[in-house]
């Protein structure tokens, strides 16, 4: 690992008990009322999973300000993925807000902004030389991406895929496959994005023949959407490695490699997003490790400062250094204190430690949760690597989506102190994103919760469904 240099030690404050704890019903009276405030004086286009306030976090637990202690299966949308507290990165963060909290990269320069371009150049998949360009937020780095493989390809086009999410700018919009609530009433949207069938394993065309034919069926039909706007229009194209708010669908064995086939072909950049599945998520330090691929540019952000805004572009040195000088950057672009706090989470994926736990974090959801595959009728799939999985419901024989099942059992977890999120372009599925430093005991309280959430619900779920509806977050 790269060598990182250590900060003064601040005081700490004593951790959180790490177990579940009712001290009202959620939400309790506090969060009511901090909520009507919330009503009376933000936009209502801020959507919220679950309606409580946190007075503090630690570990795999979120304390509100009635006093509950809620299980965290979100992670803040996969973002303190080494827990929402974690010491060192107080540390180095608090270290560096002593010395300045901002000077713009491009005026004058800092350190730590290099240091932590250098540890992204050594770790992402590849094994090329790599360039590094810091952001703030997972859409400025697909943005940037976008604009870098334009200006080294002189091409225009950009291919996406079926249920990608990229964010929620006018450009990663379009890029966006989920209408509601990501585009509606947003557009028009930039053009030159196209859109192409990716390989779930569960809704493909080919889903009863095996993972081979999956993935040979959809590289058939990306080969045929090259052909049909002309291959050699297209710039890049950006995927998933394991897709996000689409469903946390993990593509079909052979996919990605196929992609990567295409690309070199066809002289395409490819763009691994790797903002949610990335920094230890899925069990390896970024999801396309599984695969064996790796992007020609490599996306980060989310949990890649430990819960303050950073995000990163990494890629083949020539693409990289292709963009002419002040071509990228940003005022807030790649902030001291966010790089310090990133140095500080790649200190915690030193000792192996963490990538073992989203291992771990598998095993034990996939003991508790695999099985009602076969023990309800609405449980269609299990899925997903690592501390990254999901839970899709669906009618059985006509896979048609069941989001009031995962909206049901989604409340039930809630009032019962287990924080979980759905997702998928019908709303239909539950994602578990626990951060990686969540105990064993705390781990299998929250997935017994949810797992009898489920039985209960499942054993009352009628043959017949309403119409699905997405969720908004």
């Amino acid at each position: 690992m790269t060598e990182i240099p250590a900060a003064a030690p601040v005081p700490q404050p004593a951790p959180l008990p790490q177990s579940r704890h009712l001290a009202t019903e959620i939400p309790g009276p506090r969060s009511r009322a901090l909520q009507a405030e919330r009503l009376a004086q933000v936009t209502g286009g801020f959507g919220v999973a679950l309606p409580v306030f946190i007075d503090r976090a630690d570990g795999g637990i979120l304390q509100d300000v009635d006093g509950n202690r809620i299980i965290d299966f979100a992670s803040g949308i996969a973002v303190t993925s080494v827990g929402a507290s974690n010491r060192r990165v107080r540390e180095r963060a608090a270290a560096q807000l002593e010395r300045f909290t901002h000077t713009c990269y491009m005026v004058t320069e800092y350190e730590s902004f290099a240091q932590v371009a250098k540890w992204l150049n050594g770790h992402t998949p590849g094994s090329f030389g790599k360039r590094t360009a810091l952001f703030s937020t997972g859409a400025e780095a697909v943005e940037n991406a976008v604009k870098i493989a334009r200006s080294a390809t002189g091409r225009e086009k950009v291919l996406v895929f079926d249920e990608a999410y990229h964010g929620r700018s006018l450009l990663t919009m379009a890029m966006t496959a989920k209408v509601n609530p990501y585009k509606l009433n947003f557009g028009p949207f930039p053009p030159e994005i196209v859109r192409a069938a990716s390989a779930n394993p569960l809704r493909s065309p080919a889903a009863g023949q095996g993972p081979q034919a999956v993935a040979a069926a959809a590289l058939a039909a990306v080969e045929a959407t090259l052909a049909e706007h002309g291959a050699g229009n297209f710039a890049a194209m950006v995927i998933e490695p394991v897709q996000g708010e689409g469903g946390f669908v993990v593509p079909a064995a052979g996919f990605l490699a196929g992609l990567r086939g295409i690309a070199d072909r066809h002289g395409i950049v490819l763009v691994g997003d790797e903002i949610q599945a990335g920094m230890g998520r899925t069990g390896t330090l970024f999801a396309s490790e599984h695969e064996g691929v790796a992007g020609d540019i490599t996306l980060s952000a989310k949990a890649l400062a430990g819960g303050l805004p950073l995000s990163a572009v990494t890629g083949r040195a020539e693409l990289m250094n292709a963009v002419h000088p002040g071509g990228l950057g940003g005022t807030y672009a790649g902030n001291p204190v966010a790089c310090e706090a990133a140095l500080a989470v790649f200190e915690a994926f030193e000792d192996g430690s963490l990538l073992a736990n989203a291992r771990a974090i598998e095993d034990a959801a996939r003991a508790a949760l695999a099985p009602l595959v076969e023990e309800t009728s609405v449980v269609a799939e299990f899925r997903g690597r690592g501390a990254m999985l999901a839970v899709e419901f669906a009618d059985p024989g006509t896979l048609l989506p069941r989001a009031d099942i995962a909206r049901e059992v989604s409340a039930r977890c809630h009032a019962e102190g287990v924080l979980t999120l759905t997702c998928g372009t019908h709303g239909n599925i539950i994602r578990l994103l626990p951060p990686l430093v969540t105990g064993s005991e705390l781990l299998e309280d929250g997935l017994q919760v949810l797992r009898n959430a489920i039985l209960d619900v499942a054993g009352r779920a009628g043959a017949s469904a309403p119409a699905a509806q997405p969720a908004v977050l």
